[in-house]
């Protein structure tokens, strides 16, 4: 049985609420592919470049989490994993709540539970 391919690079995208701005990044950070639409210009060039690096750090999660797994199906160990900061599936759906709640706020009255 042979081990399996793991791509060179792991990537991710991640698009605003409307859809209106998609990045794609890799597990590293790096912005490989950036979309938006002409619309997006009426907010100004701070507000579009704020999005674009918000939905960068969200894409670079999602990235690494997902290199984690491909990893860990290879056979790498998880406390290597860990030690090469790559975040559980879980992990990152925390830390993707965490940061949309520092981007937005709160929105609920409601505690997580």
């Amino acid at each position: 049985m042979s081990a399996p391919q793991i791509p060179p690079v792991t990537t991710a995208a991640s698009a605003n609420r409307s859809g209106t701005v998609t990045v794609r990044a890799t597990d590293q950070g790096v912005p490989v592919e950036i979309q938006f639409e002409r619309g997006e210009y009426r907010y100004g060039a701070q507000a579009l470049a704020d999005e674009i690096l918000r939905l960068t750090k969200r894409s670079a999660i999602v990235a690494r989490s997902r290199r984690r797994e491909q990893l860990a199906e290879a056979g790498v160990p998880d406390t290597v994993l860990d030690r090469l900061g790559l975040p559980t599936r879980q992990a990152a759906v925390d830390e993707l709540d965490r940061l949309d709640d520092a981007d937005t706020g709160q929105t609920s009255w409601m505690r997580r539970s």
